[in-house]
Parts: structure tokens; sequence; C-alpha cells
């Protein structure tokens, strides 16, 4: 298939789109299904995940970050703080916003589920050679790269 952009036009595999696209889907999808507790929704751990990797965020940088509606935040985070895995505190400079951050129990949370998702791809990474595991760290970095990352 060719794909042209302002510069050149390039040359692109045919179906590797569709394929890469395909393997991603199903490997998320199952790396999803790796859970420890399955009592929170997905959409609270991405919550969950986002307040790990960003650090505390208010209800609006956080909802932005899911790509939600401020609203619909608002409830994640009143049931993530009553499971004791989000709290919320004053802004220290504005006191119409609040800070959202994640507790101990919810920091665990997420070393937990991160810790069984990883136990279940090094088990599969350990059924392949050495070069499929060469090729798959060096797609990996590509794949970052492609991603934003």
């Amino acid at each position: 298939m060719r794909y042209a952009n302002y510069v050149t036009e390039i040359e692109v595999e045919p179906g590797l789109a569709s394929r890469l696209r395909l393997a991603v889907v199903r490997l998320n999808r199952r790396l999803r299904a790796q859970r420890v507790n399955s009592t929170i929704s997905l959409t609270q751990v991405s919550a969950l995940s986002t307040l790990h990797k960003c650090g505390p965020l208010t209800p609006g940088e956080l909802a932005a970050r899911e790509g939600v509606q401020p609203p619909s935040m608002t409830r994640v985070i009143a049931a993530l703080e009553e499971y004791g895995f989000a709290t919320r505190r004053p802004h220290p400079t504005d006191g119409r916003q609040a800070i959202v951050e994640l507790t101990e129990a919810g920091q665990g949370y997420i070393n937990d589920e991160v810790s069984a998702r990883e136990a279940w791809l090094d088990k599969r990474l350990a059924e392949l050679t050495p070069e499929e595991r060469g090729v798959l760290s060096r797609a990996a970095g590509i794949i970052d790269r492609m991603a934003g990352q």
C-alpha cells in the first residue's frame, strides 16, 4: 500500500498496519485479563495508572488525560476514594480546586496489577527463542516511538 506524505511517497507492506493493530489489540486484551482484582472497573484502573505515572493531578487534568468529561471523572474519583485507592486534598494555590493522588493502598494495587501482567508476559517471553525476544526488544522501542512515548 502506498501512502503519500508531504515530503516523499513511501511503500508500506500490504496488510502490515492491520496485522500490527490486531496483534497489539490481542496482546492488550490478554494483559488486561491478568487482573489481580476485578472489583474495580478498567476505567478506574486507568485513572489509577495515570495518577501513578503522572503524580497528583486536579480532577480536570485527570479527566483530560483520560479523555473523559469532568463529571464522569468525578464519579471515578469518588469510587477510588471509597476503595481507599485515591484521596483528594485542597489545591495549594486555588481554593476552588482539589488535588487527587494515590494512597498507599492505590500504589500497592497498581504495583500488584503491573506485577501480575509482567509475570504473565515473562512466561510468554520465556517460550520464545532468543532471536524472537531480540526482535520484540527492538520492536518495543519502535512501537514506543510510533506512540509518541
